[in-house]
């Protein structure tokens, strides 16, 4: 195994001290021998990666893509909406960015599922509703294998926001214990690199804390770690295998952290941090600077990267701001990120490649509380695709007039993970294989796409 973590004096959960350490052993990925690690990938693998941006909180369906503004108030937005490139489609009104790229877009607005509380509707949503919580990033993991062959990257990711607000902070852990693995076994638990994963992994990269953006602690740890093997002479005693693996993981892990080779009008582009967010403690916002690592990772050989994003459960109580503020302070900012997030893929040529998924705990209810803000509603939700080769430039379902209820076929979590099932394998092919558990194929055959986006 390779393990790099942080210094630091704490325990963790198990009771390990973390510290500065590297343990190289039989470096097994998911139960197989280590050339299985070098091995040709399966046939019904597509050369494709889907980037899950997860809004924890609840994000206000009307305030994002279908805002209603025939009616009345409250139903309808309160931040106003604007017109897109898409002909008689509104978003809105803190999108501008986003409106003026709809064609890029497919909007669901008949998404839903029964779980109105935040952890269980968090965890419902990221598992698709897998009976034994197993995460749709970990479900993906387990079928390519764990870690990208050519690169050593793990399969699947989560990029974490340096939380410092105590509700945002719980929001992040509501993310993480989604992002469980489950009955695929810890192995294919997601890498996290902020070092705030509750799950241990083959291989561990962990930052310390407060140090988001900075990569140059990290990528000197990795220098650090490259020298204490070449000096002690451990690469000697290994096999070329071995010494191809850890070779892969260094370097790529490096690479796909590193921000030098970024032009930096477009790290300008993506830079947030002029948007303060919180509620009682407040810090930059990262958003812009995940998404860039997203689409870092993603090029590297990462498959399923989970963008945390905190602060949606816009009640205005006194955690939460209300709608109207709640919007400007991460509305604006996530309008910005995905903008860029959208034009960059385009120009590097990886918009059929990615697939950008948005959507979040439940969504909000039509009515708007006395103190301005809007309470849960899981009978409606937020969810909209970009790229991926998925058909785009269309809204997929209606809500009902008071934007409480699907007006049409009800979309859910099962229906979202079929989606991107689609995007990343032949699911037909697939079913040949017999290395695959049972229990994960059949719960795969629950799954169909959203047949407007794939058909």
């Amino acid at each position: 195994m390779l393990r790099i973590v942080s210094p630091s004096g704490s325990r963790d959960c198990a009771g390990i001290n973390r510290r500065d350490f590297i343990s190289i052993g039989t470096l097994g990925i998911g139960g197989l021998a280590l050339p299985d690690l070098l091995a040709a990938p399966p046939a019904y693998l597509k050369d494709k990666s889907v980037v899950l941006l997860f809004l924890a909180g609840g994000p206000s369906h009307i305030e994002t893509f279908d805002p209603h503004m025939d009616q009345p108030a409250p139903v309808c937005s309160m931040t106003g909406d604007l017109g897109t490139a898409l002909p008689g489609v509104r978003f809105g009104g803190t999108f501008p960015g986003l409106a003026k790229r709809a064609r890029d877009l497919a909007v669901v607005r008949s998404f839903q599922h029964p779980v109105g509380a935040h952890e269980k509707a968090i965890e419902h949503v990221l598992t698709a509703g897998h009976p034994e919580r197993a995460s749709m990033g970990s479900m993906v993991s387990r079928l390519r294998g764990g870690f990208n062959p050519e690169t050593g990257l793990p399969v699947y990711s989560v990029l974490c926001a340096p939380e410092v607000d105590g509700q945002y902070r719980k929001e992040l852990g509501r993310v993480l214990k989604g992002s469980n693995p489950g009955s695929m076994g810890r192995m294919y638990g997601p890498l996290v690199p902020d070092g705030k994963s509750q799950f241990r992994k083959d291989m561990e990269l962990h930052l310390p804390k407060g140090r988001f953006e900075n990569r140059q602690a990290l990528l000197q740890q990795l220098d650090h770690i490259k020298r204490h093997i070449d000096q002690s002479g451990q690469i000697d005693a290994l096999d070329r295998f071995q010494q191809r693996s850890i070779d892969l993981i260094l370097n790529g892990t490096s690479e796909a952290l590193s921000l030098k080779g970024e032009d930096p009008k477009l790290l300008a582009r993506y830079d947030t941090s002029g948007y303060r967010v919180g509620k009682k403690v407040f810090r930059d916002c990262t958003l812009g600077h995940q998404l860039l690592m997203a689409r870092r990772l993603c090029e590297a050989g990462s498959n399923f990267v989970t963008v945390q994003c905190a602060g949606w459960d816009m009640h205005a109580d006194g955690n939460n701001p209300g709608m109207v503020k709640g919007m400007a302070m991460l509305g604006r900012p996530l309008d910005q990120a995905l903008s860029v997030f959208l034009d960059d893929l385009k120009d590097r040529g990886l918009s059929e490649k990615v697939l950008l998924v948005i959507t979040g705990d439940f969504g909000r209810s039509p009515k708007v509380n006395k103190k301005g803000g809007r309470d849960h509603w899981a009978r409606l939700g937020t969810l909209a695709f970009a790229g991926g080769g998925l058909n785009m430039g269309q809204v997929i379902g209606r809500s009902s007039r008071d934007a409480g209820e699907p007006a049409s076929e009800p979309i859910g979590p099962h229906r979202l993970f079929g989606t991107i099932l689609h995007t990343l394998f032949d699911v037909g092919a697939m079913r040949t294989d017999s290395s695959i558990p049972r229990e994960l194929m059949s719960f795969i055959d629950t799954c169909p796409p959203i047949r407007e986006l794939v058909s």
